[in-house]
């Protein structure tokens, strides 16, 4: 069973692959995996036969909540496996031929309803509630976007949201149901949940907010109203999920709960109720449909009530009939709803107003159709007959033995069946009868083997329906968990009520189809009291504009507004907790030392004068003041390591807003003067007040020791390190750094994503090419060589032969001089300031470093910064490779070691522009993030193959002479991942919002008219 999973969930994921390598043809392949499972299932078949006969299998999942990858093949889950993988085999052969080959979006289609099917087959056959509910949310995922295939189509966007919604918040309330049941009876394990005494008032109300997202997955009333608008999804689509597969997930755990809850109080009402409301209601709307695929919709909406009463009603005989039924109906409705896309395929059209003659200009599909609706309308000798009289007899009986509720269900289902029975009828005579009133319609010619499958579900039903005594023993065992019973399914009991009250329902169906313009004005003079669906509409613009009310109150006035909205709460909430409960402090210590005082005074100074700021570039150096003032604390607190680590953050942060204030106006408030300035003084003071005391009253809450003395030997003994912070980051609390550096590969998307508006382009935009040089070299007259130190034997024919030969013959001079404009130049400094980049490095001599300086305007160049940079760059990384691989032992880390590599990056961009980036780091950042991502997952997913937890480190330790005693661990793989992540996060913020901007500016330059002006401020222009 589990390999089934798995080999779906594979051949899910490749086969958008398959589908671009042989088309349509690919389902054919695909079908194959169903197919596959669907002999493995018949393969438990004698198992299933033997008394209390199941397999089962188990891999511990999370031990700690006793979780486990539990499946188990007993009757119940044999039967819905098998229709689940013989109907999704025979979906997938048919769209081969449904589809065109420039469908769009083939490719995703088919891996999405392979992966569905895969997800059905885990559903019905798990055995532990939580895992159950696992595939129950990916089908509702799933079934949202094979719903929404047409993504240019609202209708389908509309009805993929819809049931979403409903169904996701039925599985909400299922969770809570289940989650109580578990706790109830101590055990997640479905077969011992059912086993499991069922006493007292939360059993009783778990089991109905189960009932609950059974009746929102299978549509039941009020939940009926999603089904009919998933129509807009593929016919296939309809075919398999709102026929076959997933509106049976709500019947199949009805059945499944059944043995163990159908004598819960709320039960019996809430099936019965509730399923004969949704059989009439859906056998009432459908006899008012015109579009064939709406007819099977709503007729779909009334049979999933009938099943919902059947399997739910509690009793053997019950159990047995719903068995066979559930059988029919996957058979029947999935064939029909096929036979409605062939239709709409020949045709263009599914409103039977318009057909005319299809009986004879498609036999084959009319006669297959009409065997599928036989078999719906309960006609013999097909299994629909079987199952329906099996129904009526079960009422029969239960309610002869005194049952009030075994009526109600007789008197529904059998009124509901009449109606069924009048649908049928109107399908099959509105899709191939020939009328007087309509010309019949042109068919359009396709393959044949699109009739393959709807035919052999057809035949299907009729082997079935005779066949039946051969299925009857493996259904039992099923049935037989509810209680002893002597009934058998048969396709002949002989003249009994059940037989009476079929043929009753049946010439009743067919009198009201004979009378269905009557019926018609019938219907039409009875008003839509209630309508779910315009109710479901109703409640979700009312939370819509409630929601819209809620925002422009609480976030009226841009950011300041928004900040002052989050502070006023947190204010109240947590001040008003503090007056209320706090614990106050009673011994109160102002300061370890004096030089604290002046830090912290600096500090305070320093945020007062940044809140007054007029200049933006001036708010930003006075609020690094205050990161600076807590390196000084850090590292006279005994703490370097976090000591260095801020001053790198604060460095990177104050370079990253100096980029971004290089497109804001230079002053602050410009425009817009500050309002209410005492209101905002006011509630920041009440903020810094409330994190000072609530900081003070949680060191004063402390009652047990802190674990804080026990971490120098953990980390020293269970880490092999001495560095507590990098082993915590590492190792200890390695679970909180992997998210943290998830959360900043986000965050580099997110800015990029807002700088890079009309597409990003993974590969960097380094310096022209090495030939464009040499020509834009010799396209510079000889007076402009000569200023700018080009001599004759840099430009002879022998030295260009011998670049062209090698790329080592790029050495640039290692003067370092810089160029100095011609006499020309000089007097035209509009032309120098329009020149492009690539213009700028031809003009001048080759450097033999920093290779991207010449692209830069002279004015922005500064030869302090690039001697510097010289002087820096490699010692700093060289340092930063240190502080990586030390950190477990010294002051440093992955984090520490990333951003002093990436401040070094910082350092080169301004002193030589985007161009100069690229040379320095001349891969996509993205690959960055992605490895550092993948490093750092990688280890946390490694040990868990050597069955360990994940995130277990390993050690290897040695005796190296010289060196002494090494310990290197894969925590240092680990911290490599962090490492790249930064330094990935760092390229990548350079890029957006240094050298994307910069290449904006250059754009507006050359054109000013198409651009926005730029700010002159900033380096890297």
């Amino acid at each position: 069973m589990a390999i089934m999973t798995v080999l779906f969930a594979a051949l899910s994921f490749a086969a958008p692959l398959l589908v671009r390598l042989l088309g349509r043809r690919a389902f054919l392949l695909l079908a194959l995996v169903p197919l596959a499972a669907f002999v493995h299932t018949l393969a438990y078949t004698g198992l299933i036969a033997e008394a209390d006969g199941a397999a089962t299998e188990s891999w511990v999942w999370i031990s700690q909540l006793d979780l486990a990858l539990a499946f188990r093949m007993d009757a119940l889950a044999w039967l819905l496996a098998l229709v689940v993988t013989g109907v999704g085999a025979l979906v997938l052969l048919y769209c081969a031929s449904y589809f065109d080959d420039d469908e769009p979006s083939l490719g995703r289609f088919a891996g999405l309803l392979l992966g569905f099917a895969g997800t059905m087959y885990g559903l019905v056959t798990s055995d532990d509630v939580m895992v159950m509910f696992m595939y129950w949310e990916i089908t509702s995922v799933l079934s949202y976007l094979l719903i929404g295939h047409y993504t240019g189509r609202k209708e389908s966007r509309g009805a993929a949201l819809q049931a979403l919604l409903v169904t996701t918040l039925g599985g909400l309330v299922m969770l809570v149901g289940v989650v109580m049941l578990s706790v109830d009876a101590g055990t997640t394990r479905i077969s011992e949940l059912i086993a499991a005494p069922h006493e007292g008032v939360l059993p009783a109300v778990a089991i109905v907010l189960v009932l609950v997202g059974a009746m929102s997955k299978s549509a039941i009333v009020p939940f009926h109203f999603w089904l009919p608008a998933a129509m807009a999804a593929p016919t296939p689509v309809s075919a398999y999920l709102h026929a076959a597969a997933m509106v049976k997930a709500g019947i199949y755990l009805v059945a499944r709960f059944a043995p163990g809850f159908a004598d819960s109080p709320a039960w019996t009402p809430v099936v019965v109720g509730f399923g004969v409301l949704t059989m009439l209601v859906g056998a009432w709307r459908s006899l008012r449909q015109y579009d064939l695929k709406l007819v099977l919709a709503y007729g779909t909406v009334s049979q999933l009530g009938f099943l919902f009463v059947i399997v739910g009603f509690g009793t053997r005989d019950a159990a047995l009939a719903g068995a066979a039924m559930l059988l029919a109906h996957a058979i029947y409705k999935a064939g029909l709803f096929l036979t409605v896309g062939i239709i709409d395929h020949r045709t263009g059209t599914r409103d039977w107003r318009r057909l005319s003659g299809l009986g004879r200009a498609m036999p084959v599909l009319a006669v297959a159709a009409a065997l599928s609706t036989a078999s719906m309308a309960g006609v013999i000798p097909l299994i629909g007959f079987v199952g329906k009289e099996a129904v009526f007899t079960a009422f029969i009986e239960e309610g002869l033995h005194g049952d009030l509720w075994a009526w109600i269900a007789l008197v529904g289902t059998a009124v509901g069946s009449v109606l069924t029975v009048a649908y049928s009828a109107r399908f099959l005579w509105g899709a191939f009868a020939r009328r007087s009133t309509t010309e019949p319609v042109s068919v359009h010619a396709d393959s044949g083997a699109i009739v393959a499958a709807p035919l052999l579900l057809a035949i299907a039903g009729i082997v079935l329906g005779i066949g039946v005594p051969l299925i009857d023993p493996l259904l039992a065992a099923y049935a037989d968990t509810l209680g002893d019973g002597e009934y058998h399914l048969a396709l002949w009991h002989g003249l009994e009520p059940a037989l009476f009250l079929s043929t009753v329902v049946i010439a009743l169906g067919v009198v009201l189809f004979a009378a269905r313009r009557a019926v018609a004005r019938a219907q039409s003079t009875v008003p839509s009291l209630i309508d779910a669906s315009r109710g479901y509409w109703t409640t979700v613009n009312a939370v819509d504009r409630a929601a819209a009310h809620l925002t422009l109150f609480a976030q009226r006035g841009g950011l300041p507004q928004y900040l002052m909205t989050i502070v006023v709460v947190f204010v109240i909430a947590v001040g008003g907790t503090l007056l209320l409960t706090g614990t106050w402090p009673t011994d109160i210590r102002l300061f370890d030392y004096p030089l604290q005082v002046v830090i912290a005074a600096c500090m305070i100074v320093a945020s007062i004068v940044a809140a007054r700021a007029r200049q933006r570039m001036t708010a930003v150096l006075l609020a690094g003041v205050t990161g600076f003032g807590l390196v000084a604390l850090f590292a006279l607190h005994g703490a370097p390591d976090l000591a260095l680590t801020q001053a790198l953050v604060e460095l990177a942060t104050i370079v990253t807003f100096i980029l971004v204030l290089r497109r804001l106006p230079q002053a602050i408030a410009q425009h817009n003067k500050p309002v209410r300035k005492v209101r905002r003084a006011v509630i920041g003071v009440l903020f810094g007040v409330s994190i000072s005391v609530a900081a003070a009253v949680a060191l004063s809450a402390r009652e047990a020791e802190s674990i804080a003395t026990e971490l120098p030997r953990l980390s020293f003994e269970e880490g092999h390190g001495r560095n507590i912070v990098n082993v915590m980051l590492v190792d200890i609390r390695a679970w909180d750094t992997m998210n943290e550096i998830a959360v900043l590969v986000v965050v580099a998307t997110g800015i990029a994503s807002l700088l890079f508006v009309s597409g990003r382009s993974g590969t960097p935009q380094r310096l022209p090419g090495a030939r464009r040089q040499r020509a834009n070299r010799r396209a510079v007259p000889a007076d402009v060589r000569a200023s700018t130190g080009l001599s004759a034997r840099e430009e002879s024919p022998a030295t260009i032969a011998s670049e062209d030969a090698s790329a080592a013959e790029e050495a640039h001079d290692d003067t370092g001089s810089h160029p100095q404009l011609s006499e020309a130049e000089a007097h035209e400094p509009s032309a120098a300031h329009t020149a492009t980049p690539e213009e700028r490095l031809a003009s001048g001599a080759r450097q033999s470093w920093l290779l991207a300086g010449r692209t830069i305007r002279d004015e922005n160049r500064s030869l302090l910064l690039e001697v510097l940079v010289r002087l820096l760059f490699h010692p700093a990384i060289v340092v930063s490779v240190f502080l990586l691989f030390t950190g477990h032992n010294t002051p440093g880390g992955g984090f520490a070691g990333g951003l002093l590599a990436g401040l070094a990056l910082v350092a080169r961009y301004l002193a030589g522009g985007r161009y100069e980036l690229a040379e320095a780091v001349p891969i996509d950042a993205g690959k960055l993030l992605g490895s550092g991502i993948l490093l750092a997952v990688g280890t946390a997913t490694g040990s868990l193959l050597f069955g360990a937890d994940a995130l277990t480190s390993a050690y290897l330790e040695a005796d190296v002479p010289v060196l002494g005693h090494l310990s290197i661990g894969t925590s240092t793989i680990f911290d490599l991942g962090v490492y790249l992540v930064v330094v990935g996060l760092t390229v990548d913020i350079l890029r957006s919002l240094g050298g994307e901007i910069d290449r904006q500016q250059e754009d507006a330059e050359l054109d000013p008219d198409a651009h926005d002006d730029f700010s002159t401020v900033g380096a890297g222009r």
